[in-house]
C-alpha cells in the first residue's frame, strides 16, 4: 500500500532528503525501519559519529564514553546518530618494530573510513571522536573530502604516572632503558616505571603529536574552546563531547562546512599555536596533508615563515617540564591563543565550528597568562624567541627537512656521519656504547616509500637521550620522530633514499653539518663525488609487494608535500 504521508518541509538543508522525498523513499526508508527509525526521524539530520573507539591502546580505550554522550547530545539536539568505525595503531606500542610502519599509513586508511561513510551513507554531518596520533589529522582529512558539517572531538590526554615523586609518562620509559643501557638507572628502577608511566586512559600526556594536533585542531576552530587539553578521565571531557554534537547540529543548521573553517589563514593559526606550544615535528607533515585535503596552498616554507615570528609560550616536554593537563589548568589553548591574538600574531576573522570568528570566541580570555603558574610564559619573556620546528635545507635536504630545536643549548654540530640502513641496528650501537659525542647518526631508507609507512625513531632518541647524549650526538633520517624526541634530531628529509635522495649517498665517515641557525642541513662532499656516487646507486627492491604497505610504498608523495596518497 502507498504511503500518503505529506512529506514535511524539512528544517535543514538535507543531504539525505533522499530519505523522504521522490521514487526512492520506500525502499530507503525500510532500511531504517529495520533499525528502530519511526516516521518523526525522517525530517531529521543523519549525523555519522566515526568511533575510534578500541582496546589497542589506553589513547583510545576510553572513547566509547565520549562516543555515547555524542550520540545523546545529537539525538537532543534533534539529530539521528548513525555510528561507525575507525581503526587506530598505537605508536607507542608499535615503536620500534614493523608494526610502526603502519602508522603513517593508519592516517590515510582512517581517513579512507570517514570519506566512505560518510559520502556512502550521505550523511548530514559527522562527529570524528579519535584519540591516538594519527587519529586527527586522518579525520579531518577525510572531514574535508567529505566537506559535510563536522567536529572534531578529541579523546583526551592522559594523566600523569608517578614514581619518586616524579611525573611520569610514556616517554620516560623510552628514556629510561637508555639510561638503564648506559648504568645510570636500576633494573629495579626500570621495571617500575615501565609500570607506573601510564595510570589509565587518554593520549600521551606531554606536547607530543596527539596533543599537538588536538591543541591545533582548536585553534582551527574545528574543535570546540578549551576540549584539547581535557584528560579523558575528567568529565568535563564527556560533557564536551555531548556539547560537541549539539554544536554540530546546529553548524548542520548554518550550513558551516570544514572548508569554510580550514583556510590558509586558519592554518596559519594552528601553526603559530603548535610553534608557541612547543609542538611534534609531526604537525609539519600532518598540516601539509590537511592543506592537501582542504585544497589550500600550504607548503613547508610556511612552517619556517610563521616560525620565525611566533615565540614558544608553553614550558611543556618533552623538552621543558609540564604536562597538557598542567597547561589546562593554566588557561588552556585559548589562553595561549588571547596571547598570541593581542600581540597580532593571529588572524582574528577566522570562522569556527560554532559559528563565532576567533576573536569573538577570545573575547573573555584575559591578555595575559596567570600570575600563579609558570606553564605558560608572559608575551615579554617567552621561553624561545622564536619557535622551534626549523625547516633546514642544502645538498643533504633540497626538498626541506624538520629540525626540532627546543631544548638545546647550541643547535649546530658538525661531525662524521655513522651510518645505518635500519633503525634496530641504529638502536643497538647505542646501547652497546658505539656511539660517541660528536657523532651524527644517520638512519636511513625509513622514508615514505622506503621505510616503507615513514616509521618514527622514538627508541634510538629517546636512547640517545637516556645515555647523556641529546645534545652532542646529532641524528638525522628520512624517517619520522614520536613528538616525544628531542635533541639535535633533523627528521622528514628529502628527497628520501629509496627515491635516490642524497641521504641514500651518505657514506661513513662523511662530514655532515646541522645548523638550524643557517637553516642548513650539508654533506661534506664535492658534487662531483655525490654525482659519482648517484651514477652508481641502485634502487632497493620493495619490501612488501601486496597489501597496504605497497599501496602506500607505490602512492606516497615526497615528506615535504605530506606523504599524501593522492597528489597526482
Amino acid at each position: 500500500m502507498a504511503d500518503n504521508t505529506p512529506i514535511p518541509i524539512l528544517p535543514i538543508n538535507h543531504r539525505s532528503a533522499h530519505i523522504t522525498q521522490g521514487k526512492s523513499r520506500a525502499p530507503n526508508r525500510s532500511m531504517y525501519y529495520a533499525m528502530g527509525y519511526e516516521e518523526g526521524d525522517f525530517v531529521k539530520p543523519m549525523v555519522g559519529v566515526a568511533n575510534g573507539h578500541s582496546t589497542i591502546t589506553p589513547c583510545n580505550s576510553g572513547l566509547q564514553k565520549l562516543a555515547d554522550a555524542a550520540i545523546a547530545g545529537i539525538e537532543e539536539a534533534g539529530g539521528n546518530a548513525q555510528v561507525f568505525g575507525t581503526p587506530t595503531i598505537s605508536d607507542g606500542m608499535a615503536m620500534g618494530t614493523e608494526g610502526m610502519k603502519y602508522s603513517l599509513v593508519s592516517r590515510e586508511v582512517i581517513s579512507d573510513c570517514v570519506e566512505t561513510c560518510v559520502q556512502g551513507q550521505w550523511m548530514d554531518g559527522v562527529v570524528v571522536i579519535g584519540g591516538c596520533d594519527k587519529n586527527m589529522p586522518g579525520g579531518l582529512m577525510g572531514m574535508l573530502r567529505a566537506n559535510v558539517p563536522a567536529i572534531y572531538v578529541y579523546g583526551g590526554t592522559i594523566l600523569p604516572g608517578r614514581y619518586k615523586d616524579q611525573d611520569l609518562n610514556i616517554v620516560s620509559v623510552f628514556e629510561a632503558v637508555g639510561q638503564n643501557a648506559a648504568g645510570k638507572l636500576s633494573d629495579h628502577d626500570l621495571h617500575e616505571i615501565e609500570q607506573r608511566a601510564i595510570p589509565g586512559t587518554g593520549s600521551c600526556g606531554g606536547m607530543y603529536t596527539a596533543n599537538t594536533m588536538s591543541s591545533a585542531f582548536e585553534a582551527l576552530g574545528i574543535s570546540l574552546p578549551y576540549s584539547s587539553t581535557m584528560a579523558n578521565p575528567h568529565d568535563e571531557k564527556t560533557n564536551s563531547a555531548r556539547e560537541s554534537a549539539k554544536v554540530l547540529i546546529e553548524a548542520i543548521r548554518k550550513d558551516i562546512k570544514p572548508r569554510d573553517i580550514v583556510t590558509r589563514k586558519s592554518i596559519e593559526n594552528a601553526v603559530a599555536v603548535i610553534m608557541a606550544t612547543g609542538g611534534s615535528t609531526n604537525a609539519v607533515l600532518h598540516f601539509l596533508a590537511i592543506a592537501h585535503a582542504a585544497g589550500v596552498e600550504w607548503t613547508i616554507d610556511d612552517f619556517e615563515r610563521v616560525r620565525q615570528k611566533i615565540p614558544v609560550l608553553c614550558d611543556l616536554k618533552p623538552s621543558g617540564k609540564y604536562l597538557a593537563v598542567d597547561l589546562h589548568r593554566a588557561g588552556g589553548i585559548p589562553q595561549v591563543m588571547k596571547m598570541l591574538l593581542h600581540a597580532g600574531l593571529l588572524h582574528a576573522d577566522c570562522l569556527t565550528i560554532t559559528g563565532q570568528t576567533i576573536a569573538e570566541v577570545l573575547k573573555d580570555v584575559p591578555d595575559a597568562p596567570r600570575a600563579d603558574q609558570d606553564v605558560i610564559r608572559p608575551f615579554d619573556r617567552p621561553l624561545y624567541e622564536h619557535g622551534h620546528l626549523a625547516i633546514l635545507k642544502g645538498n643533504l635536504s633540497p626538498e626541506g627537512c624538520v629540525a626540532k630545536i627546543t631544548g638545546l643549548k647550541n643547535p649546530v654540530m658538525t661531525g662524521p656521519a655513522r651510518v645505518f640502513d635500519d633503525e634496530q641496528s641504529a638502536l643497538q650501537a647505542i646501547l652497546d656504547g658505539h656511539i660517541v659525542a660528536g657523532d651524527v647518526m644517520v638512519l636511513r631508507y625509513l622514508g615514505p616509500k622506503g621505510g616503507p609507512g615513514m616509521p618514527e625513531m622514538l627508541a634510538p632518541t629517546g636512547a640517545l637521550i637516556g645515555a647523556g647524549l641529546g645534545e652532542s650526538v646529532g641524528l638525522i633520517t628520512d624517517g619520522r620522530f614520536s613528538g616525544g624526541t628531542w635533541g639535535m634530531v633533523v627528521g622528514h628529509v628529502a628527497p628520501e633514499a629509496a627515491v635516490g635522495g642524497t641521504i641514500g649517498l651518505v657514506q661513513e665517515g662523511d662530514r655532515i653539518t646541522i645548523d638550524a641557525h643557517r637553516l642548513l642541513l650539508e654533506l661534506h662532499v664535492p658534487d662531483a663525488e655525490i654525482a659519482k656516487r648517484r651514477a652508481a646507486w641502485m634502487a632497493p627492491a620493495p619490501r612488501y609487494t601486496r597489501g597496504v604497505q605497497a599501496k602506500f610504498a607505490f602512492n606516497a608523495s615526497s615528506a615535504s608535500q605530506g606523504a599524501v596518497l593522492d597528489n597526482y
